[in-house]
This record gives structure tokens, C-alpha cells and sequence, in this order.
């Protein structure tokens, strides 16, 4: 006879839907934690109806990502990631943390803790710079824990709010998600002392060297053409090393075998990368389960990037964002327009603007887009069809496919001006055959 597996008896995780048994608890929560006197703006317990409303209404906004704890499986806190909306460009580098609570009967276990660490490695996997919040004096135990998890007070309002007849003041913290990010204090930047260029700010776009590994070797393809590689390196581990010391803030990195072959191919290469690596690394090409899935980010791995999968098995991507918020990329690669499978070897009917809105839906943390005829040609990024994605979707767009000048990605950086959604760039066969410096690529990209 068999019997279902406990839930952990402490947990925190992005809530992507909400049962009965949910709904019911976490208006429970809320009620006590508004009682207890902190986490909301509310001063008084609004009930089952009015918070059922809040809720469910809340997991159809785009911008806002629900976090839960749980104690034996059942909602005892919650918290919300907020992304600054599409036309607020000039803040498009801060997320906040909003509605931060733990009812009062599930405090001293660590919950806390957990729920706060789970949306500061989300909202660093989404590639922001700066996580905010704001919190009434009067809430210590909160107060404590940020600061215990590296949040800097940076301001106090006088009168940031009036509850039971009394003023209270309210303190206002920043913690910095990304090593290159930068925190003004009296009103000038101090940028981190990174050894990377002076003249990167925390609007600039993100810039991904490719390593594309070809039988353990770094090779880049043309427009995805196995038998049309061209071999850079056959050492990933240094390569990995040498992109970090160049001051990347990011890796990119593809198992192209893998991604024929429908699993992990390029394991060990991989893992050479991973251990030579002193930044975040995104991998792609053969994840097509969740066992593969979970390996890789056990192993270091930042993010992992869904593409084949993401056409013929979207339960399993909404499955695996689910389970690792934040942590999980779309990987759209098309052929004028169509998005491409399978290594890029099978072209589908489906439109790539379609499937980014699928992918939203499924709660990836970012897209990255290829335009595969163009790959490894060094003639562009296909800037319009980048452009149509980032303003169809609410969520990062990565271009990727053509970069060959300092020209290319200039023209990217005005295009990213005019749609804030435009996140970064993957760029690769121009920086291996020198036609872009990386000093020369990230200062244009600053």
C-alpha cells in the first residue's frame, strides 16, 4: 500500500495558483498578521471576501510575483516581488518586496528567512540590481532580519504612517542583488570596486558571452549548423575564466550536442565552466525533464534556459518555475518569425510572439531570442522582431544571434531606449575572433 509523501515541514515558494484550502489560509494569515500590527497597509482584518478578491486578482498581474510560506504544507506567510511597470524605464534595474509576513502563531521556525531569501535569489536570477522595501519602525523582528540578510538602511520617513491615532515613522532599505551594481550615498555613486570598466551604470544593458561547447570544445556555429563550427578553445574552464576576468557579469552557455540529442552531452565541460566561474552562469540546450532540470542548478548552474521543451512541453515548463522562481529562461529561437526546435533542425507553425506570451504565462523569468539566420553571421541582431517581442511581453527580453561590430550593438542600445524591455545581448563568435574588445562592448552597452 502506498502512501503520499508528507509536504516539508518548512517551506517558501512562488504561488502560481491558489486552491480553496490556500485561499483559506492565507487570508488566515494575513487576518493575524494585520492583528498582530505590521505587514500591510491595512489596520484592521478585512475578512474572507475582500482578501480572496485581493488575491486572486493579484496572481493575474504581470508585474507582481506572490511568495508563500508554508508549515506542514499549509500557508502560514507571504510576501510579493514587484517589477517596476514597461514605462518606467529609468527604474527598470529595481525590484521591490511588498506585504511581507509571517502570521504571529508560525514566527521563531526560520520562515521568515526563508520566504525573504527565496525573492532576493529570484529577483537576483531576473537579473535586477537593487531589491527595495519599506517597513514601519515599529516592526523589529522584521527590521532585524533585513538587516541580518544585508539590506542598508538608507532612509526614515517621519510619517510614513497612522495607526491607532499614532504617527509612526518608517525606514526605507536597499540591498544590492548584482557585484557590479552600484548604491548612492549623499547624493553620489560608489561604484563596487570590481575591476571592471568605471564607466558601467546600473542602467546598462547586459552583455552575455556565448560558450557554445561542441564535444567538449568552445565552438561558435553558423546559423546553427553542426557541420559549420568553428572551434575557439579546448579548454572551457579557461575560456569561462578568461570571460570573468574580462568583466562579464554573466555567462551564457549552450551544450549544442545536447541540445540534438534531447540530454546533457557536454557534462563534463559544464562542470569545468561552473568551477572556473566567479559569476552567475545560465546553461541551455537538452533540458527536457525535471531530473535534469534540478541537477544542473544543484550544481551551480543560475539559471536554465527551456527551448524545444518549451514548444512541446509547456506543463513542464510551468512545472519548473514552480519549483525554482526565478530561475528558469525561454529560450525562443526562429526562423523569420517561426520559432525553431531541436537543435534548430525543425521549424514549427508557431509565431515567436505566440510563444512568448505562453512562456509569461508559465512564469519564465526572462526570454532569450535568437533569430537563427542570422546567427554566427555577424551581420546584426534582427532589431525589429527583438523589439515586437520585448513590447508584446512583460517580461526581459535577451537578444542574441548576428552581433559581428561595436556598431550592432550600439544600434541595439538605442532600440533598448525606445522599449525598456530589452534586457541584454548574447554575443559570441565577435569577441572570440576580436572584432569586439569586451571593454569596448561594455562601455558601449553602459
Amino acid at each position: 500500500m502506498f502512501s503520499a509523501t508528507p509536504p516539508p515541514a518548512l517551506a517558501a515558494e512562488r504561488a502560481q495558483e491558489l486552491d480553496d484550502d490556500d485561499i483559506d489560509a492565507l487570508c488566515e494569515a494575513v487576518d493575524a498578521a494585520i492583528l498582530d500590527g505590521g505587514g500591510f497597509g491595512w489596520v484592521k482584518p478585512q475578512g474572507r471576501s475582500v482578501l480572496e478578491r485581493y488575491y486572486r486578482g493579484l496572481l493575474l498581474v504581470p508585474e507582481r510575483m506572490l511568495f508563500v510560506a508554508r508549515h506542514r504544507g499549509v500557508i502560514v506567510g507571504s510576501a510579493q516581488l514587484v517589477r517596476p511597470p514597461r514605462n518606467n524605464e529609468a527604474q527598470a534595474m529595481n525590484a521591490s518586496v511588498m506585504h511581507f509576513h509571517i502570521a504571529p502563531y508560525a514566527r521563531g521556525m526560520g520562515l521568515g528567512r526563508m520566504l525573504l531569501d527565496e525573492i532576493v535569489q529570484c529577483a537576483r536570477a531576473m537579473g535586477y540590481q537593487f531589491l527595495n522595501l519599506d517597513v514601519r519602525e515599529t516592526q523589529t523582528g522584521a527590521i532585524a532580519l533585513f538587516r541580518s540578510m544585508g539590506f542598508e538602511q538608507w532612509g526614515t520617513h517621519p510619517s510614513y504612517a497612522h495607526v491607532d491615532g499614532r504617527m509612526l515613522r518608517g525606514h526605507y532599505f536597499v540591498k544590492r542583488l548584482q557585484e557590479q551594481s552600484r548604491i548612492a550615498q549623499n547624493g553620489s555613486d560608489t561604484p563596487a570596486d570590481t575591476g571592471r570598466p568605471k564607466s558601467m551604470s546600473t542602467r546598462a544593458l547586459t552583455l552575455y558571452p556565448a560558450i557554445d561547447l561542441k564535444d567538449g570544445a568552445c565552438v561558435r556555429l553558423r546559423r546553427g549548423e553542426m557541420d559549420d563550427a568553428t572551434v575557439y578553445s579546448d579548454d572551457p574552464g579557461a575560456q569561462a575564466r578568461a570571460w570573468c576576468d574580462a568583466g562579464f557579469s554573466w555567462l551564457h552557455v549552450v551544450d549544442l550536442n545536447g541540445a540534438f540529442a534531447g540530454h546533457s552531452a557536454n557534462t563534463d565541460a559544464v562542470k569545468k565552466i561552473v568551477a572556473n566561474a566567479s559569476v552567475p552562469v545560465q546553461l541551455g540546450g537538452g533540458l527536457r525533464d525535471m531530473a535534469g532540470i534540478e541537477a544542473w542548478l544543484e550544481a551551480g548552474i543560475t539559471r536554465v534556459i527551456l527551448g524545444s521543451v518549451a514548444v512541446k512541453n509547456p506543463a513542464l515548463v510551468k512545472e519548473a518555475c514552480k519549483a525554482f522562481p526565478g530561475r528558469i529562461v525561454a529560450g525562443i529561437d526562429a526562423r523569420q518569425g517561426l520559432v525553431a526546435t531541436e537543435g534548430w533542425a525543425e521549424v514549427s507553425d508557431m509565431q515567436a510572439t505566440d510563444l512568448g506570451l505562453r512562456m509569461q504565462d508559465a512564469g519564465v523569468a526572462a526570454i532569450i531570442f535568437t533569430e537563427i539566420t542570422r546567427d554566427g553571421m555577424l551581420e546584426g541582431l534582427d532589431l525589429t522582431q527583438t523589439a515586437e517581442l520585448a513590447r508584446t511581453v512583460s517580461i526581459p527580453v535577451i537578444a542574441s544571434g548576428g552581433v559581428g561590430s561595436l556598431d550592432h550593438l550600439a544600434a541595439l542600445k538605442r532600440v533598448a531606449e525606445e522599449t525598456p524591455g530589452i534586457e541584454g545581448v548574447v554575443v559570441g563568435r565577435a569577441l572570440y575572433d576580436g572584432r569586439i574588445t569586451p571593454a569596448d562592448a561594455l562601455r558601449v552597452l553602459s
